[in-house]
């Protein structure tokens, strides 16, 4: 036996066993998720949906961010835009509400795809002020629109109900279906990053020049960049509004859009558990930081990114695997 194979041997057997290991963490977790519902308060469940509801939109600013290197700090706008188009069909056109998910999506995924376009031309801190802009303006746009967006009002919507043969009460029910868009999001996000469209976002991100060599069609790459990360978050916006049952133009400020960016710095780019974990942080910590200090919630929600970022400058998914690396193993 060659020398090449005695050694080839030992590496996908330790490549199997990470597979392994990591289908079991993700089996264990899933069952977990799903115990959860069951025994915990209404609260803390509409907690654990609203991780759930941000940790999709994070899934799509990280294809933007983390896997395609482009900055974006309008994410969401494109949250706001899912969220709206969900209560729309709903309020207006009366559309039930499992088919306001893709047509909700659909809207943020052409109008990620438009932005996109003049986008690409664009890098580093003039894409950043574009996509602030845009996150800005949304705001008083959707209050011009009274008579479809509700104005300053809002709409106010009647949220799913749980089918009879379920046996779940309401907030299981918004939790549970929740949860299976997350996991379907997060299998498409990992099937899209293994084919040759993650390849390519890879390859843009770590060096545009040498991408365009390779023949790496920037501009096609970095457009889809923006409509896909579009969708994932106008998908979360549609499962926000049904979970909410209220949407305002004051609840998708520019503060979203930099708490979102903010929330996968620290969970993670560029990693697969980073948006759950951002998506932890989203929900947890500013409200963490209000009760620590009501007259300067801001002062302590930043402090803690720095401690955060201080402590684990690659995010807690990039922590969590340096613990993991130093766990001492059985041969």
């Amino acid at each position: 036996m060659s020398t090449t194979k005695v050694q080839a041997k030992p590496v996908a057997v330790e490549r199997r066993r990470r597979f392994d290991r990591r289908w079991a963490g993700l089996a264990l977790l899933l069952a977990a998720a799903i115990y959860a519902p069951f025994q915990l308060v209404p609260f803390h469940v509409f907690q654990l949906t609203m991780v759930l509801v941000y940790a999709v939109a994070l899934l799509g600013l990280n294809l933007l961010v983390g896997h395609a290197g482009q900055i974006s700090l309008g994410h969401g706008a494109f949250f706001a835009v899912g969220a709206y188009a969900a209560a729309v069909l709903m309020d207006r056109w009366a559309l039930p509400y499992p088919l306001t998910l893709p047509l909700a999506a659909a809207v943020a995924f052409v109008l990620g795809l438009a932005l996109g376009v003049p986008a690409m031309r664009l890098r580093g801190l003039y894409l950043a002020l574009v996509t602030l802009a845009i996150a800005i303006f949304l705001v008083p746009l959707l209050k011009r629109f009274e008579e479809l967006t509700g104005g300053s009002m809002g709409l106010t919507l009647a949220k799913p109900q749980p089918p009879a043969w379920s046996g779940l009460a309401e907030d299981q029910w918004l939790y549970f279906l929740t949860l299976a868009i997350a996991v379907a999001s997060f299998l498409l996000a990992a099937s899209l990053l293994r084919s040759r469209v993650g390849r390519a976002l890879h390859a843009v991100r770590d060096n545009e020049t040498a991408a365009e060599v390779m023949g790496v069609r920037l501009s096609f790459y970095k457009t889809l960049a923006f409509a896909w990360s579009a969708m994932f978050a106008g998908a979360a916006g549609c499962v926000y509004t049904w979970v909410i049952g209220f949407v305002s133009p004051d609840s998708f400020t520019v503060n979203l859009s930099i708490t979102l960016l903010a929330g996968l710095v620290v969970g993670g780019l560029g990693s697969l558990s980073g948006p759950v974990l951002g998506g932890l942080f989203v929900m947890f910590v500013p409200s963490i930081s209000q009760d620590v200090n009501d007259a300067a919630p801001g002062v302590i929600f930043g402090l803690l990114i720095i401690a955060v970022m201080y402590v684990a400058p690659t995010g807690l998914a990039g922590l969590a695997g340096r613990l993991i690396k130093k766990i001492p193993r059985k041969e």
